[in-house]
Formats: C-alpha cells, structure tokens, sequence
C-alpha cells in the first residue's frame, strides 16, 4: 500500500513546496521501493489543481468529507494518508441558542407557555471563525446530521417593518401642540400593570428613554440608570417590567459573573471558552443588574471600567490552556445598564443632608468615579414609610388579584403595545439642531465654571457632554420626532441637572426636587401647567447660561 502526506490540509502549496517536504530529511520517509510512486503522486496531482482531496457534503462529519479512494498511478495501490501531517484550518467551536431562551432571563413576563430550549453546536472553519461575535444575534442555515458515538446520539450543523398601535398614533394628535405633552402622558401612563398612573413618574420617563436608546452599534448613546431608593419592591417590579419590554432585556442573576469569563472547554479539547454572560446576552438591550451596594469593590471597579470604555477584555493564560503564549481577547460591551442603590438596607441611614449642601444625598456607599459614569441617578420619589395610598391600594389589589386590570389605561395600551412603540422609537434616525447644540454646550460651559472648587477642578465628568446629547436624542425619539429641538435639550438638561443635584448640592440654576414633574398631571389644565412651568425653566436656563457661560451665545426671547 502506498502512503501519501497532505502537509495541508487544503492543499495550497505548490508542487516544488510539497516535493521539498516529502524529502525533508527531518521527517520520516516511505520505503525505498515507493518514492518514484510518491513523486508520480504528487506531479500527477500537480496538474489537477488538488480540486477533489475534500469533498463538502452538507451535513457531513469529519471523516466523511476527506477522500479515502486514491490509488497509484503506476501500481494501483491504495493510497493512504499520512495522518500526523495534516494541519487542519482554523476552527472555533460555539453553542448556539434561540433568542427565545432570553424570556426565561427576564423577571416579568406576560407569556404563560413553557417551553424547553436546548443549545446546540456549530462548527466554523477558516474565515467563518472570525466572523461570529459572542452575544450578537445570527440566522443559521444548516442540514443536521446524526453523529452516532457508542450509544449516544448527537446532533450537530455546519455553518454554510415596525410600526405603532393607533391608540399611540390618537395620543400623539392629541397632544401635537406642546413638544411636552406626549412624553409627559406617556410617562404617567407607562406601567400601570405593576405601578399606579401618575406614580414614579420622572422614573418612569427615565427608563422609556434608555429604553429608546437602545441599538447594536458601536459608539452608540448608551443611557445607563442608577436609582436611589429605599422602597426596593416596587422599583423592582418595574424595572423587571420594563426590560421585557425588548427582545434583549436582561435580569443579572447574583450568583453568576455580569461579564464575560474563561473557563476550560466542555467537550475536552483542553482550550479556552468564553461564557458570555448577562452583559452581552443583553446586546443592543438593557442589563439589570440589581442592588449595586451588594456588589463587592472588584466587581464595582470592573463595571466601572466598563462603563467607561464599552469594553471588556479577557485574559487567557496560555500554559493553563495548552498554548505557548498568552492572550488577551477584548469584546465590545454594547448595552445600557440599571442598577439601584438600596439606601434603606445600610446600618448607616443615607439621608438627605440639607446641613451640608442643599439637595445632596449622602451615596459614600459607592464610589464617587462609579456614580459619574452612569448616565442618571434618579432618587425615588417615595421613601418607604410614606407611599401614596394609590401605591398602597393598587399594591393590595395586585396581591389578591394579580390578574386583574385595575386601570382602563392598562387595557388601552397593552404591554404588546409598548413593544411595538418602543421597536419604532428606537430605530429612528435624530439629527441634533443648531439651537439645542447651543443650548446644551451653554449649559454644560456654565455649569463647569459654577461646580468647581480649587481641589479637584470641575464637579461634571468628562462624559457629561455626551450624557446630554443622549438624553436630548431619547427624547426626541420618544416624541416620535426626527430633529432634536431645544424642548427636548431642556427635558435632558432638567434630568441631569436634577441628578447633579443629588451628587453634589443645588448650584446657581436652582430648580424644583421634581424638576420635570413638579406635580401631578391629571388633566388638561395640569398639562398646560406644565408647559408655563417649563417656559419658566427655559428662561431661567438662559439667563444662567448668560451669567455664567464664558462667551456662550445662546438666542433669547426678551418677551
């Protein structure tokens, strides 16, 4: 029987190359009598363009897709391949699942089917291995083949228009006549399965635009929520509302890792596998990550780090996994991150210390550097001991009736609704105009010169600049408008305004606990309130600007 090497796999080397390796005294060579057959071999295949040595097949396994069937030439042996020569392609081995299984990783659903998900194998060779990313979302397109090992069966595959409910569509007529009124009803509705309209509802208006600014590119405004509250039950619930809301809404489970991490492979190759966990399970969505303050200093300076440059790198040690050097492998960190700080469970009660700064919150219990990378902190506007009595009533009727629709808002737009709106919303492309880019570098100019003390400069982070063009665009999408106007820079300017103030104390720009919802919207006066409160605030803004902006001009309306 003749013997045949393949030094590659694909066989792409030329002639002259394959001849030099046959003939390599460093490797071990064939039986005298057999070298003029090996040399016809290989001129033979010269000539034939080696087309034929691999066969695909789909489905195929392994074994199955290299030929067994050549013969000599000259004697018309059979030839047999020289194992320990093949160099293989590059392949990558990934567990795939159906985007379906992200439902179980959500805390409400309205969904009470149960099903059983399974993972399964894909294979990628040559350019494929580097063409998949862990946690983005792909179609695959296979035949399966039943591998049979012993008793055992597995199955294995080889790779080879949105729109809006009309009841929204009514809303939005309704209230085209301020650039205020939809986000402001949208707010006070929002939720009303778990929570009562016209509770929470600058929370509320937080979470619709961090759920709009949602997307699965990079560079991307991103939206993260921090929530200061002592009344954890009902933030929870609505929070667990809320990321079910999107295809790639996900709750951290505390008992697993919240970003990626290295463990040996599972099926004994002895390399390196990386588990994608929460964050990028929830690419292009929103990861829960729960109480903050249950989170020990490694992990808090690791989210930090995260939330600051959208990336997280693994480091793969090669001995512990059978290579010659180590490696260190960066993924992109695409998703928005919530958390709440329960202030409540400390032995150390974080009050309100109107002695020290007027306004301030006392948050020691995180790191100053953390607060400032996420985009919002948002105190709740109920301290556990005083819920309103609609909290309390609908809190009562849920626990003895969890199925019951307390509210006709809640009938007229359903959960499935919100989904919709939410699709539509966040796909919509916003360009910042020339007056709302002056008035948010305004803002942002004077509020540097106005926080800063001789120590440590300025108060504002370097991302306060991109916070607000974040949250100017969140809002513009959720008014279902495609150009950012100054209306939706001041909402943006209130909120962040409202979040420093919690920081670090009131400043110059003196505005209401309540900023955005200073009180209740029940009615048509109470919208247009809002709207005479809000000019206010607009006015205010622009003579703060004017006095403590350096040489910032902003248009102003003297009536």
């Amino acid at each position: 029987m003749c013997v045949y090497k393949m030094p590659h796999f694909g066989l792409s080397s030329s002639p002259s190359k394959l001849i030099k390796e046959v003939w390599s005294p460093s490797r071990p060579t064939l039986p005298c009598s057999h070298y003029k057959y090996l040399l016809t071999f290989f001129f033979f295949f010269s000539f034939s363009g080696f087309r034929y040595i691999r066969v695909h097949l789909p489905g195929a396994t392994e074994s199955a897709t290299v030929r067994n069937d050549f013969v000599c030439s000259l004697c018309s042996s059979p030839l047999q391949e020289d194992m320990k020569f093949r160099v293989l392609g590059d392949k990558q081995i990934v567990e795939m699942i159906d985007a379906k299984v992200l439902n179980a990783l959500k805390g409400y659903s309205d969904h009470k089917s149960h099903f059983r998900i399974q993972t399964f194998t894909v294979f990628l060779r040559d350019e494929l291995a580097n063409r998949m990313t862990i946690g983005n979302h792909y179609k695959i397109i296979g035949i399966p083949a039943c591998v049979q090992n012993g008793p055992q069966a597995t199955a294995c595959i080889e790779v080879s228009p949105s729109f809006i409910a009309e009841n929204f569509k009514y809303l939005l007529s309704l209230t085209s006549s301020s650039c205020w009124r939809f986000t402001a009803t949208l707010a006070n509705i929002f939720a009303s399965q778990v929570v009562p309209p016209g509770t929470y509802n600058t929370l509320k208006l937080a979470i619709l635009l961090s759920l709009v600014q949602t997307c699965e590119i990079e560079n991307a405004d991103y939206l993260d929520l921090l929530i200061v509250t002592s009344d954890t039950l009902m933030i929870d619930r609505l929070l667990n509302y809320s990321i079910c809301l999107l295809p790639r809404g996900i709750r951290h489970p505390s008992s697993s890792d919240i970003f990626p991490s290295v463990s040996k492979d599972k099926h004994g190759t002895g390399s390196a596998s990386i588990q994608a966990c929460s964050a990028l399970l929830a690419q292009g969505g929103v990861c829960y990550i729960g109480d903050l303050s249950s989170y020990k200093k490694d992990k808090l300076e690791l989210l930090q780090s995260v939330l600051e440059s959208r990336t997280t790198t693994l480091f793969i040690p090669g001995k512990k996994y059978g290579e010659e050097a180590d490696q260190q492998v960066t993924l992109p960190v695409q998703t928005n991150f919530w958390s709440y700080v329960d202030v409540g469970s400390s032995p150390k009660k974080h009050i309100a210390r109107d002695s020290f700064l007027i306004g301030q919150m006392d948050l020691s219990l995180i790191p100053p550097n953390l607060l400032d990378v996420f985009g919002l902190l948002i105190y709740n506007e109920f301290p556990s001991c005083q819920l309103s009595f609609p909290v309390v009533h609908h809190v009562l009727q849920k626990a003895v009736n969890p199925e019951a629709m307390l509210y006709r808002v809640s009938q007229q737009f359903r959960t499935q609704d919100y989904e919709e709106f939410i699709l539509f919303a966040k796909n919509l492309h916003v360009q910042l105009s020339s007056e709302a880019e002056n008035l948010i570098q305004g803002y942002y100019l004077a509020s540097r010169r106005v926080r800063r003390d001789s120590v440590h400069g300025s108060k504002l982070s370097a991302s306060a600049l991109k916070i607000l063009i974040s949250l100017s665009k969140a809002h513009t999408k959720l008014s279902l408008r495609k150009k950012v106007l100054e209306e939706d820079a001041l909402i943006a300017i209130l909120l962040f305004e409202s979040s420093l103030t919690l920081k670090h104390g009131k400043s110059a720009l003196c505005i209401e606990p309540n900023a955005v919802f200073p009180f209740d919207l029940s009615d048509e006066n109470s919208l247009q309130q809002r709207d005479i409160y809000l000019l206010q605030c607009h006015h205010q803004l622009l003579q703060f600007i004017g006095a403590y902006g350096p040489g910032t001009y902003v248009s102003t309306n003297e009536e």
